[in-house]
């Protein structure tokens, strides 16, 4: 049986759980990163914290701030965000407790394939992923031309 709390979208989520992602070599490699996606230029030490508009839906106020323990979905935060900056994705770190993301978790697929995590607290900048490689344009192009159809459609696909 699969124990509730890392099902539910209102448990906190303990980082040291986040299982499946490669470990760099250490006698303690310590929890694995988590990311966060975005066009802000940001610097360590920086806190990215809700309160600003949400990048999705009707760009209303967002009462979160989200991360991934994947690269892909920072990816997709990255490339979808609001701003004429280009695309950045940055190591975090939780300054508070963080919860399984609902927009992407047991509503939409089953668990939380996409390690997609969310917090009322700020976090904290602790590096930049500089190397990665973002999707396809024919992908992107997808996937923001499904964006703007929920958009048209009046469908809030952001549950904050």
């Amino acid at each position: 049986m699969m124990d509730d709390k890392f099902n539910s979208a209102s448990a906190p989520v303990d980082r040291d759980s986040i299982a499946e992602r490669p470990l760099p070599a250490s006698d303690d490699p310590g929890p694995p990163p988590l990311y966060h996606g975005t066009r802000a230029d940001l610097k360590p030490g920086d806190m990215i914290a809700p309160g600003y508009s949400s990048n999705y839906g009707t760009r209303r106020q967002a009462n979160h701030v989200y991360l991934s323990a994947t690269l892909d979905a920072a990816i997709w935060g990255a490339e979808l965000a609001v701003g004429d900056g280009r695309g950045r994705i940055y190591i975090v770190e939780p300054t508070g407790e963080i919860m399984d993301d609902p927009n992407l978790t047991d509503r939409k697929f089953p668990g939380n394939p996409t390690k997609s995590y969310r917090s009322r607290e700020p976090l904290r900048v602790v590096g930049e992923v500089t190397d990665w490689v973002g999707h396809s344009p024919e992908r992107l192009k997808e996937m923001k031309d499904h964006l703007e159809r929920l958009r048209e459609a009046g469908v809030e696909h952001i549950d904050d």
